[in-house]
């Protein structure tokens, strides 16, 4: 069977059923391809992985899940595509203008910014491409390779950094006067009717004087990730409610950085960085990862938006609270054992191609 035919056939179907309070199952499995001998490898891919728990969603139901998915634990570097979602509003009711600079905005250091790194808009840090490298006031960017200050014209070079995501958050809330917690309770987790978030568990995190810009970290369940995820697939919808606009969703995952312009260590599956995602690769085989992007991070927290099969897998690699908040401080370095981009897509492929068959 040709991918092309199944595709026609489910995009008709797609965008109509949401959950409400609670996420409803889907009634057949073998719908979507999900057979008794898929279940099987997928739990026995998982079951090899420190994976704590994982949602596959198809057509707005959970079609598998794994593990507690109303677990509440730290969401690591997914809280920067959150904020691309969260900036989609304020940016179509003109409350942020992504052409600003660091000096339009105020954005400045005790030790003060360099002229040249003044000139970085908020677009330039969308896309980790500010020319910024004053230490970042939390653990998570890219430690390698790391270009003198002054060296890089903003905008010209990629380099996955902390300090354009945490200002990026000071940014939004200067521009649009509220929190990016009490703006995604409003935006988000109202709407969506999302089971398990509390705004008091949410929180500011990083190291002590390192920078005036700390990290926004999200606290979030499982179930309540693959709600994001739905509102990304269904290009910014939730049930009669335009949550995101339908052009930012758009926007905000088209390619920015392309893969081999990268000051990154290798993702093997990734086409290139857009604004606070990842994007997938597409070939002309493989047409049903069009539109697809991915939310990251550390240690294994996963979102990958599947609009073309209506689909959304989520994957947590919980983390106590305790230890995110000493990772934050600086107080614990180790690495654990983390499920990877590769070991997440690899999971979720047995899903598509089974859903492929299904024509």
């Amino acid at each position: 069977m040709s991918v092309s035919a199944p595709l026609e056939h489910l995009s008709a179907e797609q965008g109509q059923e949401f959950p409400s309070q609670e996420w409803k199952q889907v009634a057949n499995p073998a719908d979507h391809g999900l057979s008794a001998d898929v279940r099987s490898k997928v739990d026995a891919a998982l079951e090899a992985l420190p994976t704590t728990s994982f949602i596959a969603v198809a057509g707005g139901e959970i079609l598998y899940s794994y593990g507690d998915i109303s677990e509440v634990s730290y969401l690591a570097s997914t809280r920067k595509s959150i904020l691309s979602m969260l900036m989609g509003k304020a940016v179509a009711e003109g409350k942020i203008d992504l052409d600003l600079t660091m000096a339009d905005l105020g954005i400045d250091e005790d030790h003060g910014l360099l002229p040249i790194e003044k000139t970085a808009t908020l677009r330039d840090l969308l896309i980790s491409s500010s020319g910024v490298y004053h230490r970042p006031g939390s653990p998570g960017s890219n430690t390698k390779n790391i270009p003198e200050r002054g060296s890089k014209k903003p905008g010209t070079y990629f380099h996955y950094n902390n300090w354009d995501f945490n200002v990026l958050g000071a940014a939004f809330e200067q521009l649009t006067g509220r929190s990016v917690f009490k703006a995604f309770e409003e935006d988000f987790a109202g709407p969506m009717q999302m089971q398990d978030f509390d705004l008091s568990r949410q929180r500011m995190m990083g190291y002590e004087g390192a920078s005036r810009y700390l990290a926004y970290h999200f606290f979030l369940s499982g179930r309540d990730m693959a709600r994001l995820g739905l509102a990304m697939v269904r290009q910014g919808r939730w049930g009669d409610t335009q949550v995101m606009p339908t052009e930012w969703v758009a926007e905000s995952t088209k390619i920015r950085v392309p893969a081999e312009s990268m000051n990154e260590s290798e993702k093997s599956r990734i086409a290139g960085y857009s604004y606070l995602w990842w994007i997938p690769v597409v070939t002309d085989e493989t047409p049903e990862w069009q539109g697809a992007c991915v939310a990251a991070g550390h240690f294994g927290q996963f979102i990958l938006c599947l609009p073309a099969l209506d689909m959304v897998f989520v994957n947590r690699r919980a983390i106590p609270d305790h230890l995110a908040i000493a990772r934050n401080d600086g107080s614990f370095k180790e690495e654990l054992p983390a499920v990877t981009m590769e070991n997440f897509l690899g999971v979720a492929d047995h899903f598509i191609r089974a859903k492929l068959t299904t024509g």
